[in-house]
């Protein structure tokens, strides 16, 4: 790959976030902007930063034995996700060749996650063996816990240039779901989410491309349509809440080089023995309760 491309986050409200109606699959969250994509780079995406004291003499000759306020230090999780069509796989390293992040390299349509120790201006760079296929530079980072989501991909048909899509997930208590369409070609595609087959209801929702959503807690289809409206492709995803995922749609056409086929990427992919896990610890904290209630007014008409 001889084309570098250097990115960083894009704005906190670059992803469009769709408002599905409560009863149907979702909650309402954020608001809309444009998309951020333009001749292969993003643009950064800014949260407000906590600034430092500069008058450390009011705190006397050591303020950090004599202080006792600490700086808030804040959980930051990097999910990174190769969507780059190739047979060659990525290694991501922090700041250099001294700092690989990757356990394993990277194939394309796998991701991994990486606890985020990083800082404002620290460069994920991204190679094939000894070979630079690109950077991506950390802006600001958020002041708060959060999961950092970064993909890279194929800029266009005709080059090898690659791509970066980013985001910072909003911390809810329901499931997020941030879509983006990677793939590359003339092909047309939809995605909608779907109630699994084994449910009791059979809801329908469209997701769109560069949108975040939440949905309730449980099991669902992602279904890639074509412009006829058949199904290409499906995919499960089990829904956890307060879990952040990403579906993609990935490939590329063989204008120069292989061709690989559309596909839908589902990061992370949770388990769904962890449903039954969370229905009944739900249901033993709503019996808890009421045995509470019943004991109360049992004592209420013992002493009346």
């Amino acid at each position: 790959m001889a084309t570098r491309c250097l990115a960083s986050w894009r704005p906190a409200a670059a992803l469009f976030v769709i408002l599905l109606s409560s009863d149907v699959l979702a909650l309402s969250v954020g608001s809309s902007s444009a998309s951020a994509h333009s001749k292969g780079e993003l643009r950064s995406l800014r949260t407000a930063s906590h600034g430092k004291s500069t008058d450390e003499k009011a705190l006397g000759p050591d303020p950090r034995e004599s202080s006792f306020i600490r700086s808030m230090e804040y959980k930051h999780i990097l999910r990174v996700c190769n969507a780059y069509p190739s047979d060659a796989a990525f290694d991501v390293y922090l700041n250099g060749p001294k700092e690989r992040l990757t356990s394993s390299s990277m194939r394309y349509k796998t991701c991994q996650e990486f606890p985020a120790q990083m800082k404002n201006g620290d460069r994920l760079q991204f190679a094939i063996g000894k070979t630079d296929a690109g950077a991506f530079t950390v802006s600001d980072l958020p002041n708060n816990d959060a999961i950092l989501m970064l993909v890279i991909f194929r800029h266009d048909t005709s080059s090898s240039a690659v791509s970066f899509e980013s985001h910072v997930f909003a911390n809810l208590a329901n499931a997020q779901i941030a879509v983006l369409d990677t793939y590359k070609g003339k092909a047309k595609a939809s995605f909608r989410i779907e109630d699994h087959q084994k449910a009791d209801t059979s809801r329908s929702e469209e997701l769109r491309f560069e949108s975040v959503v939440a949905v309730n807690q449980g099991i669902y289809e992602i279904a890639a349509l074509n412009e006829a409206g058949s199904a290409k492709a499906r995919k499960e995803i089990v829904a956890l809440n307060r879990e952040s995922y990403v579906v993609l749609r990935t490939g590329v056409e063989g204008t120069h080089g292989d061709a690989f086929p559309e596909d839908i990427v589902v990061f992370p992919q949770s388990d769904a023995h962890a449903l039954t896990g969370a229905a009944n610890t739900m249901r033993s904290s709503t019996l808890a309760v009421a045995a509470s209630v019943l004991a109360t007014l049992v004592a209420m008409m013992m002493h009346a």
